[in-house]
């Protein structure tokens, strides 16, 4: 098999996800598969793996190969979650952002480090970074820096690339990085300034937040009661709409009377959740991508009517 990456917080999702023999479990972003392994090896249970990165097909079919009918691949977004698994489950685990397989080919152009065309679409379709860098008015720069990217000198940013490509298009991401440095300079041991910006063509061109909106709504639709949601997210933004996602949710601790008209009482989609788990500090050393990592999962309440 081809080389593996160890998935952020392992341990912890399969600690909430508790996988369960004969149980069926929806890997929601596949990429290398770390998650869907896990799952298969902890019980003999069954994983459906859903993935819009064409390039994971490949390995997706080695997982089929090794695993037989206990794993089933669907290549589509997670936000059609409900459309896409034709069965109730009794898990969900999602991954948010940009996978390490992605990071590591120079080529999709994700990485700041990495000499590449910009482009960091997941679906190697649609509207590309190159396209928003080098066709967005310069306010409509500034307003995707600084409303995904929460990056204070995006006014700045926008209007030092606007003056870039009245000279050249801006084809590569090192060219863009360097147009970041001119206005945030790169400082030895400190995270590199252009992260803010690269997350947040990232997040517009794979319209990553809607699509996490979407596929909790829909993930919810599917999972049987007493089935759990597993999210993993990097950064603030994902972070808050799991957060208030299962908040809105979960049932409130409320007393209901034994004699009086308990009819306003309602009930919630979750009977828990969790508060935000963070990776260990040994984790952390061992793999950076895990530093900006949080954990969310809940718990589906029993005899919850889905159209409600």
């Amino acid at each position: 098999m081809m080389q593996k990456h160890i998935p952020v917080m392992l341990d912890e999702v399969i600690k909430a996800l508790a996988p369960a023999k004969g149980k069926v479990y929806v890997d929601a972003t596949f990429g290398n598969g770390g998650y869907s392994e896990a799952i298969l090896n902890k019980a003999e249970c069954k994983v459906v793996a859903i993935d819009r990165d064409p390039n994971v097909c490949a390995r997706a079919d080695e997982f089929k190969k090794l695993y037989g009918n206990r794993f089933e691949f669907l290549s589509g977004c997670f936000a059609d979650i409900a459309d896409l698994v034709k069965e109730k489950v009794d898990g969900i685990v999602f991954d948010i952002g940009v996978s390490s397989m992605q990071l590591d080919e120079a080529e999709r152009g994700f990485s700041y480090a990495k000499e590449a065309k910009l482009d960091m679409r997941m679906s190697c379709t649609g509207v590309s970074a190159f396209d928003l860098v080098n066709k967005l008015s310069e306010k409509e720069l500034a307003d995707l820096l600084y409303n995904y990217g929460e990056e204070r000198k995006s006014r700045q940013i926008a209007s030092k690339i606007v003056e870039a490509r009245k000279l050249n298009p801006i084809q590569t991401t090192t060219e863009l990085a360097g147009i970041v440095h001119q206005v945030l300079y790169k400082k030895n041991g400190a995270p590199d300034p252009a992260t803010r910006t690269f997350q947040a063509l990232r997040i517009a061109v794979n319209d990553e937040l809607r699509q996490l909106e979407q596929g909790l709504i829909n993930g919810l639709k599917i999972l049987n009661e007493g089935g759990r949601m597993v999210v993993v997210t990097f950064h603030s933004l994902e972070d808050r709409i799991v957060k208030n996602f299962f908040a809105q949710n979960t049932s409130k601790k409320v007393h209901v009377s034994r004699y009086g008209n308990n009819k306003n009482v309602s009930k919630s989609a979750f009977s828990e959740c969790s508060k935000a788990i963070a990776p260990s500090a040994s984790e952390v050393v061992q793999n950076s991508r895990a530093h900006s990592a949080k954990l969310r999962y809940a718990i589906k309440s029993m005899e919850v009517n889905d159209d409600e």
